[in-house]
């Protein structure tokens, strides 16, 4: 009998003997996790149920949990007709079994404790994914989010209870002003797209409140990815604008592409090829000149904080991720925090609410009931409350802890890394940008150079075998066979020689064209996927093993 008789999983590396795997399928300290289902048994419950018996004639069934297991008791109801767990309400009782495994504590917090040692996390080690500045969250941070007023604030409650958050809100505002040169800002958005969403819709605002209708909105190839998905969502027609050769926006192209029917330009600054773009404000310029709004994608604002204001460079709308750039809590899909601040030609068209400092010192919630009074072409609003709270107490007291001389040493300290990796691997990594002056915060090479058969994909994969999680990989799409890396601030010169020279074992081994490398990983918990096999055809769901399965 298989320990894991689960149908289809991936095979499990081989040790230096050629053996795949233990009794037990562990190897030493690495657990062999089963699916919850091996587990459990639906015919079990880890919770003890008083025996259930059937209710007086005339009373409803009623039922604490749902039986043994999680399954429906066998009860009826005095007309005559089946019985439920729960009570029963216009047929939405159960009609089978509910199937979930029947686990004790001690097996439910191991299952998932031993499925966490599985990840990567940014407390385990350097995460080098470019574009996605994943760096360490202070500890600090954490601690004032969780005071009590922060952590079990609710977003009904009176406004007179909460003073002291919507003051977190409010000061935080002006930090993000203040550090960006703005004139207003939008605190609600979730997450970096949909403040790009946010933006766009004030753009959209503006340009119908003087009635110009535009449909084109121009995103060059050095943006990121979602700028041009963000466009097409708010109803806009994307045009790319080409790069040139050093990697940064082609102005000329640009430029002649200025016409009325162009809306705006989303432009990443520092761009996605790890550039700074010198040419911002003549951009900036020439798309004011047309009629037409310049939007910025502020991702990478962590390479430029306390150094540039995008405010002087003529923008009218930019997001802020404050994970990359304030390092709150980033992966797993949230929760993220995306404000967007406003030039003063848009500042009017932003959404609601918004926290104002009213004359006696407290603060007030502009919504929907007084915006006629405080904002009045306010676009709408852009999600249900007020925003991330916890993301806000933890970017303020980052802020808070550095002070304004302490986030420009964030910005320097980023780009110095990048640089220092950058120079570190140009020897052994094609760097199609290194003569285009200091990168920012990230650094990009290609797979150029390569021996046959060896790819980007490779080298990623033989990197988890080093115990580091990959770079971003194959893109910016301006770059073949694209590694994108970005170190952050907060690694250590100690820990990025050691990425330094896993890299570097790694590249000379692709240039040799070592094919070795197309087994990697071969350390790792499981062996590399068949990625296009399993994005098209992905096994999602558990399947009962039968019998001829069981018995092998």
């Amino acid at each position: 009998m298989t320990v894991n008789p689960s149908g289809w999983r991936p095979s499990v590396p081989s040790n230096e003997n050629g053996e795949t795997h233990t009794v037990t399928g562990n190897r030493a300290l690495m657990l062999e996790e089963p699916l919850i289902f091996e587990i459990g048994s639906t015919e079990e419950t880890g919770v003890d149920f008083d025996d259930f018996a059937p209710p007086p004639q005339g009373e409803v069934a009623r039922s604490a949990g749902g039986g043994v297991g999680g399954q429906t008791p066998s009860v009826g109801f005095a007309d005559g007709s089946p019985g439920g767990g729960g009570v029963k309400v216009r047929n939405l009782e159960r009609s089978r079994p509910i199937g979930l495994p029947g686990l004790s504590e001690p097996e439910t917090v191991r299952h998932y404790t031993r499925l966490s040692r599985q990840n990567y996390a940014i407390d385990l080690g350097l995460f080098p994914l470019g574009s996605c500045t994943m760096k360490h969250n202070p500890r600090l941070n954490e601690k004032i989010a969780r005071l009590p007023g922060f952590a079990d604030v609710h977003p009904l409650q009176p406004q007179e209870t909460v003073q002291g958050a919507l003051q977190v809100i409010n000061e935080l505002a002006f930090w993000l002003l203040d550090l960006t040169g703005m004139y207003g800002i939008a605190m609600s958005p979730k997450a970096g797209a949909h403040g790009e969403l946010c933006g766009l819709l004030c753009i959209r605002a503006a340009l119908e409140d003087r009635g110009d209708e535009r449909e084109v909105v121009l995103v060059p190839e050095s943006a990121h990815g979602t700028n041009p998905a963000t466009a097409a969502f708010a109803g806009y027609r994307v045009e790319n604008i080409p790069a040139n050769g050093a990697g940064r926006v082609d102005v000329e192209a640009l430029v002649a592409r200025l016409g009325p029917d162009v809306a705006a330009v989303m432009i990443t600054n520092p761009n996605t090829c790890g550039l700074f773009e010198p040419d911002m404000k003549a951009i900036s310029d020439a798309v004011h000149a047309a009629g037409a709004f310049v939007y910025c994608d502020g991702a990478n604002f962590n390479a430029i904080v306390g150094k540039v204001r995008p405010g002087d460079l003529g923008i009218d709308a930019m997001h802020i991720n404050l994970h990359k750039t304030f390092s709150t809590p980033h992966g797993g899909g949230g929760p993220g925090s995306g404000p967007v601040v406003l030039s003063e030609a848009l500042a009017p068209y932003g959404p609601l609410p918004f926290v104002a400092r009213m004359p006696d010192g407290s603060f007030k919630l502009v919504e929907e009931e007084n915006a006629a009074e405080f904002h009045p072409k306010a676009f709408g609003r852009m999600v249900a409350f007020h925003g991330q709270m916890g993301m806000f107490t933890r970017a303020l007291a980052y802020i808070l802890s550095h002070g304004a001389d302490g986030l420009k040493q964030v910005a320097e300290d980023a780009v110095l890394n990048a640089n220092y990796l950058l120079r570190s691997l140009s020897d052994v990594l094609d760097a199609p940008f290194a003569s285009s002056g200091p990168c920012m915060h990230e650094a990009i090479f290609s797979d150029r150079g390569f021996g046959d058969d060896v790819n980007t994909l490779d080298l990623a994969k033989a990197l988890i075998d080093e115990g580091f999680h990959p770079m971003t990989m194959y893109f910016p799409l301006v770059v073949h066979g694209a590694m994108l890396i970005e170190p952050t601030e907060t690694e250590s010169k100690a820990s990025l020689d050691q990425f330094i020279a896993a890299v570097r074992s790694i590249a000379e081994r692709a240039r040799a064209g070592d094919q070795s490398l197309k087994a990697a990983p071969v350390y790792a918990p499981r062996r590399r996927l068949d990625e296009t096999l399993a994005a098209r055809k992905p096994v999602l769901t558990y399947r009962e093993p039968q019998p001829a399965e069981a018995a092998e």
